[in-house]
């Protein structure tokens, strides 16, 4: 389960993951006055029924969406740029999974998607995704373009200061988890992670790579370094929901 779940997020997601995102994106994505907006959206008023297949697709399709909206900007100017849009075989209502997937796809370096376990084809993911990727060369080289223009090593550099320093300070904060005490006890959680190479510290500022310490205040509450994050979140005391991420 670990090893397909890095998988799924080296190689693309599944199509359920891509719809709830769009979905999410349409309701958040920024609104440009008319005769400013190159890329159209279609209609929002509706609010769509998201459903996850589990808590780690809707953590994924949360994080595809608001990826797709820092880079909210550039990614219509390489779909402008490149010819991909306007494009009439895809509707105003797709936009938004045109946006999230371009993004996916520009973040795997325009590679194809792969699946490795059943996952249940959507109709407009699979035409979307088509599309793109017969714009691949195309998309690849506005992209380029635009980095070359901006001067820039990569799509991170487009970010607003603001939005930098922002990471900056999340990337920098440990990362607070709870320990669920209907399902595991202390000693047990302290063994596993024991068994699984990390080491205790006693303070924040003793935190570096594989180690972990006990919150002073809350003693079921542990801290851990943030660069660990998506390799924690793949532990089975994470998956059994015995440690939650606050």
């Amino acid at each position: 389960q670990k090893q397909l779940r890095i998988l799924m997020r080296n190689n693309g997601y599944h199509d359920s993951v891509y719809i709830n995102a769009a979905k999410i994106f349409q309701g958040i994505y920024t609104r440009k006055p008319k005769d400013r907006a190159g890329v159209r959206y279609g209609d929002d008023s509706l609010n769509p029924m998201l459903t996850f297949q589990d808590e780690y697709s809707q953590r994924l399709s949360y994080e595809l969406a608001f990826s797709a909206l820092k880079y909210q900007d550039l990614l219509e100017e390489i779909l402008l740029d490149s010819c991909a849009y306007p494009c009439y075989s895809i509707p105003d209502e797709l936009t938004s999974l045109l946006v999230v997937m371009l993004y996916d796809l520009q973040d795997r370096k325009f590679k194809a998607r792969e699946i490795f376990d059943e996952d249940k084809p959507v109709e407009e993911v699979q035409e979307v995704e088509h599309y793109l990727y017969s714009f691949k060369i195309k998309l690849a080289a506005a992209l380029a373009r635009y980095r070359i223009k901006h001067d820039a090593l990569s799509i991170r550099s487009f970010l607003p200061e603001s939005l930098k320093k922002q990471e900056q300070r999340t990337s920098a904060m440990p990362l607070f988890v709870w320990i669920n005490t209907f399902k595991i006890s202390f000693q047990d959680v302290f063994s596993d992670l024991k068994n699984k190479g990390f080491s205790r510290v006693e303070s924040v500022s003793d935190l570096d790579h594989y180690t972990y310490c006990v919150d002073q205040q809350c003693h079921d509450v542990l801290m851990f370094p943030s660069s660990l994050k998506e390799e924690l979140l793949n532990f089975d005391l994470f998956t059994d929901c015995k440690l939650l991420l606050q």
